[in-house]
């Protein structure tokens, strides 16, 4: 089941940069940064008030945020959605007619199974489903 907003997340082209204004600028706590491999991103960690601003840059130009940034340019990314129960919630909403881009969890950062529904299927707004380790 679907728990709590988990993150909001903004694919950047230069995270050095992006990092420094949400520290500085908006004053924010940095938590650090995580490679994904699997995603081809580095992500960085801001917590705010129960969910986080993450960060999403690509590595080596490559990947998923790459493509993204370059066709929409850097901005919001998509929105992720925190669960208990990523497989029960995926049957569930492929059941409604929802599309997901890969048919199985894949590894997200801090040792999360993480899934994206397709914008198509929700109203132009890609999210991500993601399942905690326990």
């Amino acid at each position: 089941m679907i728990t709590q907003l988990d993150h909001i997340a903004i694919s950047v082209d230069g995270l050095s940069e992006a990092i420094e204004r949400f520290a500085k600028d908006f004053g924010l706590e940095f938590k650090g940064t995580e490679d994904v491999v699997e995603q081809k991103t580095t992500t960085a960690f801001f917590p705010i008030s129960g969910t986080q601003i993450e960060l999403v840059a690509p590595i080596n130009g490559e990947g998923p945020i790459a493509s993204a940034i370059e066709k929409r340019g850097p901005g919001l990314h998509h929105l992720c959605f925190r669960t208990d129960d990523i497989a029960a919630d995926m049957k569930r909403l492929a059941s409604l007619g929802y599309q997901f881009l890969s048919k199985e969890p894949q590894a997200g950062a801090h040792g999360t199974k993480v899934v994206f529904i397709h914008p198509r299927s929700t109203g132009g707004v890609l999210i991500e489903l993601a399942e905690h380790p326990a």
